[in-house]
């Protein structure tokens, strides 16, 4: 029988499991693990909101973890209207297997840790849940008085118990080649195509390889991004050889202010599984961080009402990230977007 449940050991799960009270007995479920192949599909950049977190958590990035590849603009590709673009961007170049897996090393040994493990199924019990999960071939099951969903936008916790809490998703896809000379592939890329999704795509080389990936509507997605690879060939000439490997994952994307839910009755949510991810760029990776770190302090606090309390503590959060979704109309509108680009406005010339 535990104090507190966490499923899922991302930025968010590993931040919450960091920072509890030793007066807590904590067990965290993790996919990740020595005989595990998963690892977060993710074009693995750290944006400044992401840096100072780091920061703020008085973390510093191992230099193992930052990649070669380092780039202080975006370059951008409108396939609609012809139009390219670079924009500034401080963005760090890291490779995001390893960032989970140092973010999880500092968690103390205090808390159990089920590595290379799925949870399966979760039921609200009188004293609190029982949880069912699939580890070392066979079905297991534990015991808590509280579950914390930080299992990202297919959140099993979230579909179990609370099935109604609906998010605007989309099927990201990306890719991994081979890194070739072709200069398109040495650019962090930003790729627009209102035919294939509304919502972007990008491209960025990690270490020797190239990555390629996108966000589409579920709808026909695996032929939408193989559609926007041959476009890609066709207009500037990449050549992208046979994938290395194939990765996909359901991210979501807010719309609404009350797309974000904190949890009730003893079920809490952090990270992207709260709804915690960017609508106009899908970065996550400061919310996790941030929403694990105040449901800490709400827990090791000894609140009387912990959910109204976290509910509290996260209004800022929720309220920075709706705010994002006003920059989607001018990143993902045809025509607002041609508009921009066409005006120069905070773009770049690097070659000068």
């Amino acid at each position: 029988m535990y104090d507190i449940a966490i499923i899922g050991l991302g930025p968010a799960g590993s931040t919450l499991a960091r920072l509890l009270s030793d007066k807590y007995k904590t067990v965290a479920i993790d996919k990740k693990g020595e005989f595990s192949n998963f690892s977060k599909p993710c074009g693995g950049l750290l944006s400044p909101t992401a840096q100072k977190t780091l920061k703020s958590l008085d973390l510093k990035l191992p230099e193992n973890i930052i990649d070669k590849h380092q780039f202080e603009f975006v370059k951008t590709y409108a396939f609609d209207s012809d139009i390219i673009k670079n924009y500034p961007r401080n963005y760090l170049n890291i490779n995001r297997n390893d960032f989970d897996m140092w973010l999880e090393s500092m968690i103390p040994d205090r808390v159990d840790i089920i590595k290379n493990s799925t949870c399966k199924n979760i039921l609200r019990m009188p004293y609190g849940f029982l949880i069912t999960y699939f580890s070392d071939g066979e079905e297991k099951t534990l015991k808590a008085r509280i579950v914390v969903g930080a299992d990202g936008a297919n959140s099993i916790v979230k579909n179990k118990l609370f099935p109604e809490k609906k998010i605007r998703r989309y099927t990201s896809i990306q890719q991994w080649f081979k890194l070739s000379e072709n200069s398109f592939e040495h650019a962090y890329s930003c790729i627009f195509d209102p035919c294939v999704t509304d919502c972007y795509a990008w491209s960025l080389p990690k270490d020797d390889c190239f990555l390629f990936g996108g966000a589409f509507p579920a709808e026909n997605c695996r032929e939408r991004f193989e559609s926007l690879k041959s476009k890609t060939e066709e207009k500037y000439g990449v050549q992208f050889g046979t994938p290395i490997k194939t990765e996909a994952c359901l991210v979501l994307c807010p719309s609404s202010p009350f797309d974000f839910f904190t949890g009730d009755d003893n079920a809490f949510f952090i990270g992207e599984a709260a709804g915690f991810i960017s609508p106009s760029s899908l970065e996550g990776i400061s919310g996790a961080m941030k929403s694990g770190k105040i449901l800490a302090d709400v827990l090791n606090g000894n609140k009387k009402n912990p959910h109204s309390a976290y509910r509290n503590a996260t209004f800022k959060l929720c309220v920075k990230t709706y705010l994002k979704a006003f920059k989607r109309p001018f990143m993902f509108n045809p025509f607002l977007r041609k508009t921009v680009m066409k005006s120069g406005i905070t773009s770049v010339n690097p070659d000068k």
